[in-house]
Parts: C-alpha cells; sequence; structure tokens
C-alpha cells in the first residue's frame, strides 16, 4: 500500500515578505507544471505584464539551458502523482522576473551564479559563465534572457531561471556527470532551497543594477572551477583560464597571450585529463 503523500509547502510568503520592501509588487507564484518558468516569463513580458515575480514550476516539461540545450525537470512521482510529494521532487526549476536598467549587462550570469552558490553550500564551484559545480559535477545551471520594453527604454524586463538538480540524476548521454544537492546537504528539500536562494538572489541582481560586476569578481574567482586549468574553446583556442575580470570576461593565457572571452557563442571546456571531464 502506498504512503499517503504529503504535498510540498512551498515559503511563498516567506519569501515575499523579505523581497517585497525593496521590489514593491513582487509576489512569489507555484504551478504544479510548465513547459519552462523563462518561457513563460517571457510570454508575459510580450504580452505587457511587466510585474516583478517569482515563478516557481514543480514539474517542467521543456526547460532550456544555455544555448538552446534541455534542461529537463525529472520525472519521479509527477507522472502517477500530480500533487508533489514533500522531499519526492528531483529538482527545483524557478524563474525570477524583475525590470532592470544596469549600465552595463556584462558578467550579470555570473552575479546569479554566485548568489546561488553561496546561498547554497561553500563547496560549491563556478563554471563560467553559467553552471555550479561540486566536483567536477553540474550541479545547477542559469539562463538568463530579456525583454525590451521599447527603443527608447534604458530597462529591460529581465528573465533569470535556475535548475537545480535536488537528487542526482542518471548520467546516461551527459557530457558532464551531474550531481544533486542531498549529496551536499541531504536534509534539504526544494522548497528549503528556494527559500535560500529567494530574497538573496533579488538582492545581488539589485546590487549589479547599482554597481556591475566588479564588487563580486573576487568572490566569483575565489569559487572559479576552471582557475588555472586548461580549457579548449569552442573557436579552437587553447590556454590556461585565469579567473575573470571587472566585467565577468574569462582570462585565457594562450600561445596569443592573454584573451577575454565574452562571446555568449563560445563554450569552454577543459582539455582532456585525469581530473576534468569534458563540458
Amino acid at each position: 500500500m502506498r504512503a499517503p503523500l504529503t504535498p510540498m509547502r512551498w515559503p511563498a510568503e516567506a519569501i515575499r515578505e523579505a523581497v517585497a520592501p525593496a521590489l514593491p509588487g513582487f509576489t512569489v507564484e507555484v504551478l504544479p507544471e510548465l513547459d519552462s518558468t523563462n518561457s513563460e516569463l517571457m510570454r508575459r513580458a510580450r504580452a505587457g505584464r511587466l510585474e516583478p515575480v517569482l515563478l516557481v514550476a514543480e514539474r517542467q516539461t521543456a526547460g532550456r539551458g544555455r544555448m538552446g540545450r534541455p534542461w529537463l525537470s525529472g520525472q519521479t512521482d509527477h507522472a502517477a502523482h500530480p500533487v508533489v510529494r514533500a522531499g519526492a521532487t528531483p529538482s527545483l526549476t524557478f524563474s525570477l522576473g524583475l525590470s532592470l536598467a544596469p549600465a552595463d549587462w556584462s558578467g550579470l550570469s555570473l552575479a546569479v551564479g554566485l548568489s546561488v552558490a553561496q546561498s547554497l553550500h561553500p563547496a560549491i564551484r563556478l563554471k563560467w559563465p553559467n553552471d555550479l559545480w561540486w566536483h567536477d559535477r553540474k550541479l545547477a545551471g542559469i539562463l538568463i534572457e530579456t525583454a525590451n520594453w521599447g527603443e527608447s527604454s534604458a530597462s529591460r524586463y529581465l528573465v533569470i531561471g535556475v535548475g537545480l538538480n535536488l537528487r542526482t540524476p542518471d548520467a546516461k548521454g551527459l557530457s558532464t556527470a551531474p550531481v544533486g544537492l542531498r549529496e551536499l546537504l541531504p536534509e534539504v528539500d526544494a522548497a528549503q532551497a528556494l527559500l535560500r536562494i529567494a530574497a538573496p538572489l533579488v538582492q545581488t541582481v539589485q546590487r549589479f543594477e547599482a554597481h556591475g560586476f566588479a564588487p563580486f569578481q573576487k568572490d566569483f574567482n575565489t569559487r572559479d572551477a576552471l582557475a588555472q586549468v586548461p580549457v579548449v574553446l569552442s573557436d579552437g583556442v587553447q590556454g590556461v583560464a585565469q579567473g575573470v575580470d571587472t566585467t565577468g570576461a574569462l582570462l585565457v593565457a594562450s600561445a596569443q597571450g592573454v584573451q577575454r572571452v565574452t562571446s555568449a557563442e563560445v563554450s569552454v571546456r577543459t582539455q582532456p585529463g585525469p581530473s576534468h571531464a569534458h563540458l
């Protein structure tokens, strides 16, 4: 006989109370299923809905990562049970939407990743530009998208998507081995992880809007998973990663000198070796 389900208790009101004083009109919305929290907020933005919101999907069916890669939300327990059992969900997927007008957008994904890592565990490392790692395994990914208000507006509607593994997924077919947060924090469920992450993330984004990436550079480099690691760029350049500069650009020392890597179309993988997996 199957044990009765205990619905997940999401800390929506606690998060709203922590964030709303600094972000008027902020709400938290939890939906049982979506194709993608980022896609939903981008649809709302294109329809003129620009309110600040944290949107959580208990199950995500068509999540997206950087460069169009899929981010698959696990389906264990969901197929048979539309109500999420507390502690059963294998991943946490959410998006934060708000209007933003920084002087320079460079490095935002790095600041976001740093905020999430700092909220969760000191051992989590950051792989430029938008992945969280633990022991060379991928824990979480960040996807940032924006929608323009209009040609004359300096402000854009920003959508920050976060996909965080709670349980370690099957590694079959993945170029980078995954890891789940419960290997670091066995007692933390999706709701507790969201409560840890949400308010500090909003504070980070507002600090970035005011000051850019420079205040985050030192802390990012402290957690940099690629520091002093031989890497290969997707354009064929080989070198050794040297951390990031004050704009969030990756510095790579190559035969041609130190290069600043900024393009969203450039991917980075570690060179073959006993201790580093391909990305």
